[in-house]
C-alpha cells in the first residue's frame, strides 16, 4: 500500500509539469481562458469526470465544474476544490524571466499565477487520477472560474447553474495562497468605475467648458472624506486588520492636453466593507453628493453633462462562523489549528451564501501574489498535496 510520502513523490513531478502548462496560458482577467479550461476539462474527462461549463456573454471565458465519483455512481454531497483561472497583468520588462514561462530556481517555481492561484489548480489536477482510483463514498468536485481578480465575475454564473441543477455539496476549499493556513473570514470587496462626461473647450476659457477631470477630483476628495468617516465606524470586536472598512482609488484617466478642457474622465475605485452597512453608507453618501452637488453645477454650463457609476463587482464578505465544518476539516488535515482572517477578497463568501461550509486554504503566500517575480515554493506545493491526499479519508469513510 502506497504511503502518503510515496504518493507525493509520484505526483510532484506531474504537479510541476501541469503548473508549467497552466502558466503558459496568458489568462489575464478580461481575456479568454478557453484554452486553459479545455486543458483542464480534457484531463478530468479522461478520468470519467462529469463536467459542465458556463460562459461569459462573449463566449470567450468559461467556468468549469467537474465531478469525480471514483469507482461508483454517487448522488450528491462531496467536497469542492475551487480555484480561479485568471491572473493579474505582468510586464515582462520588470521580471527576471518571462512571466508566462515557468522558471524553476532554488526550489521555487516562478511565473504569473504560480502562487495566485494556478499552483493550487495544478495540485488538484495532479491528484485527480488518485481520487478517480478510490472507492469514494462522496464525490470530489473541481471548480475553475474566470475573472475572480475583477470582482468575482465568473463564479456567480457557475453557482447559479449549480443551484439550478440542484447540486448539493457539503464543503468547499478555496485554494487561494494562505501558506496552507485555514482562513475563516475576509472582508467584502466592491469595485466601481465612475464616468464623468463634461464639455470640451479651450483652456483659456475654463468657464465655458465643464472639466470632467476637475469634477472627478472633487468626487475623489469626497471619497477620501468618507474613508475617514469609516475609521470612526469600526465595529466592536472586529477581527480584521485594519479593523474598519476601507476605500482605495485605483486609477484616474482623463484629458487630452494641458490646454484642453477635459470632457471625459474615469475614476476606478474600490471599497472593502467589514459589515454590509458600511457599504450602504458609502453608496448613499457618494451618490447623493454626485446627484445633488456635482451634477447641478456641471449642468448649469452643459445640460448633457453626466456622472455614471458602474458596478464592476460587489463581492460579499466571507463571514466567520462559530462552528465551521470546512475550517475544522482543514485544520485537522494540516495539523495547524490556527484560524486566521484576511483583508483580501475571494470567492469564499459566494459559496458560503449558497449554504456550503467554506474555508480558504492554499499553497503560497499572498505576499508573492500580484508581484514581480511571483513564485510558489516546492515545499508549499507538497504541503498542499499532502492535505489533498489526506482528504481521501473524508471521501472514503
Amino acid at each position: 500500500m502506497a504511503t502518503q510520502n510515496n504518493i507525493i513523490d509520484q505526483v510532484f513531478p506531474e504537479t510541476l509539469k501541469i503548473l508549467s502548462d497552466l502558466i503558459k496560458f496568458q489568462t489575464v482577467s478580461g481575456t479568454s481562458n478557453l484554452k486553459l479550461i479545455e486543458y483542464c476539462e480534457k484531463k478530468l474527462d479522461k478520468l470519467g469526470a462529469i463536467s459542465f461549463k458556463t460562459f461569459h456573454d462573449s463566449k470567450l471565458q468559461a467556468n468549469l465544474f467537474s465531478t469525480i465519483n471514483g469507482k461508483k455512481k454517487l448522488n450528491g454531497g462531496g467536497i469542492i476544490l475551487s480555484g480561479h483561472t485568471d491572473v493579474v497583468p505582468a510586464s515582462g520588462k520588470k521580471w527576471s524571466s518571462d512571466p508566462f514561462v515557468a522558471t524553476e530556481k532554488d526550489n521555487k517555481i516562478y511565473g504569473r499565477g504560480s502562487c495566485d492561484m494556478k499552483g493550487f489548480i495544478a495540485c488538484t489536477l495532479a491528484l485527480a487520477p488518485f481520487f478517480a482510483s478510490q472507492n469514494l463514498k462522496k464525490p470530489i468536485h473541481f471548480s475553475f472560474t474566470y475573472d475572480e481578480e475583477t470582482a468575482c465575475q465568473g463564479a456567480p454564473i457557475m453557482l447559479k447553474e449549480l443551484k439550478k441543477r440542484n447540486v448539493k455539496c457539503s464543503i468547499c476549499i478555496v485554494g487561494e495562497p494562505t501558506s496552507m493556513k485555514a482562513i475563516q473570514a475576509h472582508k467584502g470587496c466592491s469595485e466601481y468605475s465612475t464616468y464623468f462626461t463634461g464639455l470640451a473647450g479651450h483652456g483659456s476659457a475654463p468657464d465655458k467648458g465643464v472639466n470632467a477631470v476637475e469634477y472627478a477630483s472633487r468626487y475623489i476628495n469626497k471619497l477620501m472624506e468618507l474613508r475617514e468617516e469609516l475609521k470612526k465606524r469600526v465595529p466592536k470586536n472586529s477581527v480584521f486588520t485594519p479593523p474598519y472598512s476601507t476605500i482605495q482609488i485605483g486609477g484616474i484617466k482623463g484629458g487630452l492636453a494641458r490646454n484642453v478642457i477635459a470632457d471625459q474622465c474615469t475614476v476606478d475605485w474600490e471599497m472593502r466593507p467589514v459589515i454590509p452597512e458600511d457599504g450602504k453608507f458609502v453608496t448613499e453618501n457618494i451618490e447623493a453628493y454626485a446627484k445633488n452637488v456635482l451634477l447641478p453645477e456641471m449642468r448649469k454650463v452643459y445640460p448633457k453633462a453626466n456622472i455614471k457609476k458602474e458596478i464592476i463587482g460587489e463581492i460579499i464578505g466571507f463571514t466567520k462562523e462559530e462552528k465551521s465544518d470546512a475550517v475544522n476539516l482543514v485544520c485537522n488535515l494540516t495539523g495547524d489549528n490556527s484560524r486566521d482572517v484576511v483583508s483580501f477578497g475571494t470567492e469564499a463568501g459566494l459559496f458560503q451564501e449558497l449554504g456550503i461550509s467554506t474555508v480558504v486554504c492554499g499553497p503560497g503566500s499572498i505576499e508573492q501574489a500580484h508581484k514581480i517575480d511571483e513564485y510558489v515554493s516546492f515545499d508549499q506545493l507538497k504541503l498542499c498535496l499532502k492535505m489533498l491526499i489526506d482528504l481521501k479519508e473524508q471521501l472514503t469513510n
